[in-house]
């Protein structure tokens, strides 16, 4: 199983070899020493947990933490904060400002380890997330569904699923495939921020596969949205000589090589407008069914399944 990777940062390099002594036998150690190198390594290193520090040569602890908690994308990511400061007024400033923990230099490595250990367990408990996007997974999926079934809403399910992405992953390494999955989620994000309403729903089923509860009237522009958003960012996904062909070329699930063009995304839709849904194992076979027939056209596409019972 891979390390959970720990973002250090601090502009001290002595503090910085302390905490990566500290952690590197447990943990993946990235570091950097700036609040603008800090935040361009959470976006490509997508760390599990950050070490942060609160005074930095060009930005605050407590900007980058406010920034972070802005985009729903790191809402979630547990961050402890290191200070050479004691006075409360910083722990309430960077606590106030997203920060999960707090921390003064100097401090004891075993203390280190251990408030850590501690937020990752919280992190893990507290919420039921998908470790790369920090979107909640299938129990929360679940739970949703349920509750909205439970009290008689009316509501639509848009199951987003991204094409050619296994080859992709193939291609390029697991890493490419995370910057997609990550690019993915925040598009999602900002289409339902976009063309949603305030009680949307997003989840990580896992993989490349997404799923968004909505109100039927605004489904399809949200899937509208983000077909044109990923289609637009699509050919960024393949490095320049392979974006010049507009194709890569990598073997198929039965072992034969075949080229790939672009990555496009499908999405299927369904609501319960129409038709009743008694428990959400119909949902998901409903909508996985729906995805397939989206999947079947070469190009970006949503279906919105809008057939009453007797249509079926």
């Amino acid at each position: 199983m891979p390390k959970l990777k720990i973002l250090i940062v601090d502009d001290d390099p002595d503090i910085l070899e302390l905490i990566e002594a500290t952690l590197d036998v447990e943990f993946q150690v990235v570091k950097a020493a700036t609040g603008k190198e800090a935040l361009e390594k959470v976006k490509t290193e997508l760390p599990g947990l950050l070490v942060l520090d609160y005074m930095l040569p060009d930005l605050e602890g407590t900007q980058i933490c406010a920034t972070l908690r802005k985009d729903s994308l790191f809402l979630h990511l547990p961050i402890l904060m290191l200070t050479g400061k004691g006075e409360i007024e910083d722990k309430v400033t960077g606590l106030e400002a997203g920060a999960d923990d707090y921390m003064v230099k100097p401090f004891s490595p075993q203390e280190l380890l251990a408030r850590i250990r501690m937020l990752i367990r919280r992190s893990n408990t507290n919420l039921d997330a998908n470790p790369l996007t920090r979107l909640p997974g299938n129990v929360s999926i679940a739970k949703e569904l349920e509750t909205k079934l439970a009290n008689k809403e009316i509501f639509a399910v848009l199951y987003v699923d991204i094409d050619n992405f296994k080859a992709l992953n193939d291609y390029y390494g697991f890493k490419k495939g995370d910057e997609v999955i990550k690019e993915a989620a925040r598009i999602i994000i900002n289409s339902i921020q976009k063309k949603g309403t305030i009680t949307d729903f997003i989840g990580h089923i896992g993989g490349d596969d997404f799923v968004l509860i909505t109100a039927p009237k605004v489904a399809e522009n949200i899937a509208k949205n983000i077909i044109s958003e990923f289609d637009r960012v699509a050919p960024k996904f393949f490095e320049e000589k392979d974006s010049s062909k507009g194709y890569i070329e990598t073997r198929n699930r039965e072992g034969t090589l075949q080229r790939f063009g672009f990555l496009t995304i499908s999405i299927g839709i369904i609501t319960n407008l129409y038709k009743e849904f008694t428990h959400t194992a119909q949902i998901s076979s409903l909508g996985a069914e729906i995805k397939g027939f989206a999947k079947k056209f070469p190009e970006s596409k949503y279906i919105f399944d809008k057939r009453v019972p007797e249509d079926i």
